[in-house]
């Protein structure tokens, strides 16, 4: 069995496409594509019939792992828990290494985005938050400080 030989993307469904986009150019991110995507390419790799989705690509300045934010316009999209923590099953965070984690938490909240718990320190080498994005979307921003 070959393995895995590069970690491209995560991927993540949203409403509202360019809220969430915007979000994530916010932070840094640079967007590589957007398109429509349909037909029987999609229909096979997601199974589900006759679907169309429209897809933004980010990645880091530099490239590196991208960030897939789709939204689905066939069929209608099925509602998730946007106030899910951290203990609910499944996907619960993107985590991003930042500069300056107060400075970009302060901007983050002055656009509406609040933090999850608190900004934490562990062992004088990382400081770190939770943020709640758009959609519900938890964002975790690391800081190395030591």
């Amino acid at each position: 069995m070959s393995g895995i030989k590069y970690f491209d993307h995560v991927g993540i469904t949203v409403d509202d496409l360019d809220s969430a986009t915007a979000f994530f150019v916010g932070l840094g991110l640079e967007v590589e594509g957007r398109q429509f995507v349909e037909g029987e390419f999609l229909d096979t790799v997601c199974g589900i019939p006759n679907s169309r989705t429209e897809v933004v690509m980010l990645r880091p300045p530099g490239g590196g792992v991208g960030l897939e934010l789709a939204r689905f316009l066939r069929p209608d999209h099925e509602p998730g828990s946007p106030l899910a923590m951290a203990n609910e099953l499944g996907l619960r965070n993107v985590c991003f290494e930042v500069d300056d984690l107060p400075a970009i938490v302060d901007g983050l909240a002055a656009d509406g985005y609040g933090l999850v718990g608190g900004i934490g320190e562990y062992e004088h080498v990382w400081r770190m938050a939770y943020v709640r994005g758009p959609e519900g979307i938890i964002v975790s921003l690391a800081e190395r400080i030591g």
